[in-house]
């Protein structure tokens, strides 16, 4: 009786919290998906090289943005239970982590150049030289990204998901027309590819940086780095960090695990060939625009979790997750559908090739069938993290990460010659698995 009682304010704050974080998904989905085409009409090198770089960028941020899951978590449940001057410190405390480490990641940069030909042996010299250029680029800005993150999550845990949408469209915007500048050529700026799009990316973790951290020293906010009070002891910020490493340390290790599999996974569609590559960034593009909607619900579901745990509410942290899992399925989806009914019309506008929208066009269906499946994993696993139960998490990723994609991807894609087919089906069995075990982990998510 009481959990029917409470539904509709949850279910309204699921909603308000998850359309501008669907909305700043979508949007930076939108230019992920411009980024691509205005490569692939570079060159097929410069589309092609983002399956080596996209993916090595992606895992080495997401590993080291760990903490990220731990502010939202810490911040999230200090805002639930009132305690504003402890939220504070946190938030320095993620924004004095997250510089350590972006300047840690920025200092080893320059092995990208050794490591990644030893990668992607199969991959042409132009793919790995276009690859080294953007990633030398971005991992050099991690100090910027790490930041722009922090205060992300901490915007987030507070329930102000709007913030971050308006910081999303200002610099997604100045990016778009960057990148049209140095991918493309412009104002007498020679075309530059890859190499332009890491321009512009750098410039644009700057600008969502600088933002963010301004939107924080905003008074009147629930989280806020203004001080409300007197002296604070240093021990304090100590503490707070431990708390933030407790939850982002197994956090860390469950993104180390996922990405070493993940990692494996591009290793194989690496030796499928250029086209394939290419085929499978065209896929990834698409397939962005449901895996970002669900992570705005994602992004919901975490921060309410968060506070209303905090604030001692576990059955409505259960309903703010199941309603957002359920939404977002919903959601998912009709997008994977749609972009089965239109891959005709979409496939090509990433190559003129007919080879790599052949390619794409065989594993489109696949790509439909995961996304309920993704969409329920997403879910749970962001809520599990704003609950603090990392471990969990952690678990999961050990299954479906490193057992069932490796091996299943390996078995359908190169013994029963499957090609980029089997390395969709695949991921998709590693997200049937993990929204399996993940809702069977969900079904109590308190603290841990």
């Amino acid at each position: 009786m009481t959990v029917r009682t409470q539904q509709p304010s949850v279910a309204r704050e699921v909603f308000l919290l998850a359309m501008p974080a669907i909305a700043s998904s979508l949007l930076r989905t939108l230019v992920f998906v411009v980024d691509r085409v205005m490569l692939g009409h570079h060159s097929p090198a410069s589309l092609a090289a983002m399956q080596l770089a996209g993916p090595v960028e992606w895992s080495v941020l997401s590993i080291f943005l760990a903490f990220e899951v731990g502010t939202l978590a810490r911040v999230g449940n200090l805002v639930g239970k009132g305690d504003t001057a402890s939220a504070r410190r946190a938030i320095v405390a993620s924004l004095g982590l997250a510089v350590v480490l972006g300047f840690g990641l920025l200092a080893a940069s320059p092995l990208v150049g050794v490591v990644l030909p030893l990668a992607a042996p199969h991959a042409s010299i132009a793919v790995v030289e276009a690859s080294s250029a953007y990633l030398s680029i971005t991992l050099a800005a991690s100090p910027l990204a790490f930041v722009s993150a922090a205060a992300t999550a901490s915007l987030q845990a507070s329930g102000d998901t709007r913030t971050s949408l308006a910081i999303g469209t200002l610099a997604n915007i100045v990016h778009v027309a960057v990148n049209r500048v140095l991918i493309m050529g412009a104002f007498g700026v020679p075309a530059m590819g890859a190499r332009g799009a890491g321009i512009s990316m750098a410039i644009t973790f700057a600008i969502e940086a600088s933002l963010g951290v301004a939107a924080l020293t905003r008074p009147g906010g629930a989280v806020s780095l203004r001080r409300t009070s007197g002296r604070t002891q240093r021990g304090g910020y100590v503490a707070e960090l431990r708390a933030i490493g407790r939850v982002g340390l197994p956090s860390m290790l469950e993104r180390i695990v996922y990405h070493t599999g993940f990692l494996a996974y591009v290793g194989v569609i690496a030796s499928l060939g250029d086209a394939s590559m290419a085929a499978n960034q065209a896929l990834i593009s698409i397939e962005s625009i449901c895996f970002l909607s669900g992570d705005g619900f994602g992004v919901a579901a975490a921060s309410i979790v968060a506070r209303r745990i905090g604030a001692s509410r576990p059955a409505e942290a259960r309903q703010a997750m199941l309603l957002s899992a359920r939404w977002a399925a919903i959601l998912l989806t009709v997008f994977g559908l749609a972009a089965l009914l239109l891959r005709g019309v979409l496939l090509p506008m990433f190559s003129s090739l007919p080879e790599v929208c052949d390619i794409g066009s065989r594993s489109m269906p696949v790509l439909a069938l995961a996304q309920p499946f993704m969409a329920v994993g997403i879910v749970l696993s962001q809520s599990l993290r704003g609950a603090g139960r990392t471990r969990a998490a952690l678990l999961v990723s050990l299954v479906g990460a490193l057992l069932v994609r490796v091996s299943c991807t390996w078995l359908f894609a190169i013994e029963w010659h499957l090609g980029l087919t089997g390395v969709w089906m695949g991921s998709t069995a590693d997200w049937i698995v993990r929204s399996a075990l993940l809702f069977w982990l969900s079904r109590k998510p308190q603290s841990a």
